[in-house]
């Protein structure tokens, strides 16, 4: 299987949809290399960043459920550096 790092950055304008991205996180755990998350209560937005290593049709399977959300946005970064797990 041929898998890419990637980074995917992520704002939560809706508070509401938090539950569900933490969700999606979880069910997509096995891939996710690190994350971080920054409450910027100022602008009342959550700031999350992801680390993944997976297969590239699963990063985009990720980042498409994520967008779905209401209110949320991602982008993602993909790297040059790819594996091929035997």
């Amino acid at each position: 299987m041929e898998t890419r790092v990637a980074v995917m950055g992520i704002i939560v304008e809706n508070i509401d949809s938090v539950e569900a991205l933490n969700a999606l996180l979880h069910e997509y755990g096995r891939y996710i290399v690190g994350r971080m998350g920054l409450p910027y209560r100022e602008k009342k937005i959550n700031i999350v960043s992801i680390a993944i290593d997976a297969p590239q049709d699963t990063i985009a399977a990720l980042a498409g459920k994520i967008g779905a959300l209401d209110g949320v946005g991602v982008k993602t970064a993909y790297s040059n550096v790819i594996t091929h797990d035997e």
